[in-house]
């Protein structure tokens, strides 16, 4: 069993919400938080920077609002990313907006820094590390992270190439802390099973996009509705890392997403320009094919609770 921090011990569901470039947005974190999981968005989300002392002044007051009125059915907590890439001039600002209102959770992602970690820890937060290999996994933790977030194949958005079931015992081998595995999770089923090889959350990013709450546009979630792991398509083209998109989206663009170049790996970019690529080009997991509907955020949860009792009770757990 892993060592789990208080932060992360009460949830009503074993589930991290990703954060969702573009998409996230508080009113999908609260509802997120609400129905029992963590909530998260990327800080570079709010733009301008300013906007991010408003976004976290509106999450915090209103969960606390919500767990006094429900003390027998508090929030989940909350998580802000980072990306720690030196290509994100913002990374200092939005680091002490995060401290002024002592963020619980902080996912950092593209790099590994010590004095990001550091700080969370100084206001008393946790930092959950993006890792798509083992050799990431080791510098996370040598860095000071607290826990992992396993990114295997068929993640949305950034994504790695292992398949979960070996990325997961490489960890455990030698980390008993928290983990989370990320990668084509969009059913209360996989969820029991990312537990079963070894996780202890499931991190579910492009079924949420489905949702009513979710800064997407109308086409993009009826196209995780209409698509399946086929419609995924694995480049580097757009950000210079490489990632989960959905064929549409690239065609509707104007390219052949059977026939895309190679990107140069040192133009990677999480500025203006790669706020375009996302808004044009969608991120997305293979995992879509369990999502028949757009619905709330908390229809959505309600439903992977009870696909994850089922699970449960069909395995006599």
């Amino acid at each position: 069993m892993s060592k789990l921090p208080p932060v992360l011990q009460n949830l009503s569901l074993p589930v991290i919400a990703s954060p969702l470039f573009i998409i996230s947005n508080p009113k999908l974190v609260i509802e997120q938080c609400k129905a029992g999981v963590v909530g998260s968005m990327p800080a570079l989300n709010a733009r301008p920077a300013e906007l991010l002392d408003e976004w976290l002044a509106e999450i915090t007051e209103t969960l606390a609002a919500y767990n006094k009125a429900n003390p027998d059915k508090p929030a989940a907590p909350f998580a802000i990313n980072q990306i720690v890439h030196k290509s994100n001039d913002r990374l200092e600002h939005d680091m002490q907006v995060c401290a002024k209102y002592k963020v619980p959770i902080i996912i950092t992602s593209l790099g590994a820094r010590e004095d990001v970690n550091q700080a969370v820890h100084a206001w008393g937060g946790i930092v959950l590390h993006d890792i798509i290999n083992n050799k990431f996994a080791h510098k996370a933790i040598e860095k000071g992270a607290d826990g992992l977030i396993a990114v295997a194949a068929g993640a949305g958005g950034h994504a790695g190439v292992k398949s979960p079931f070996a990325l997961i015992q490489e960890i455990r081998q030698w980390f008993d802390g928290p983990v989370a595995l990320s990668g084509s999770i969009a059913s209360g089923d996989a969820v029991l099973a990312a537990q079963a090889m070894g996780a202890d959350f499931g991190y579910i990013g492009s079924a949420f996009i489905a949702t009513h709450e979710a800064r997407a546009s109308d086409a993009y979630k009826q196209a995780i509705v209409d698509g399946n792991s086929d419609d995924i398509v694995y480049s580097n083209l757009f950000t210079g890392v490489h990632g989960n998109y959905l064929a549409p989206s690239i065609r509707a663009a104007g390219m052949d997403p059977d026939n895309l170049p190679e990107s140069d790996p040192s133009k990677m970019n999480f500025g203006g320009d790669a706020k375009k690529a996302w808004k044009d080009i969608w991120g997305c997991g293979q995992g879509i094919g369990a999502i028949n509907a757009v619905t709330s955020t908390a229809e959505l949860v309600d439903k992977l609770r009870g696909e994850y009792q089922a699970a449960r009770a069909r395995l006599k757990l």
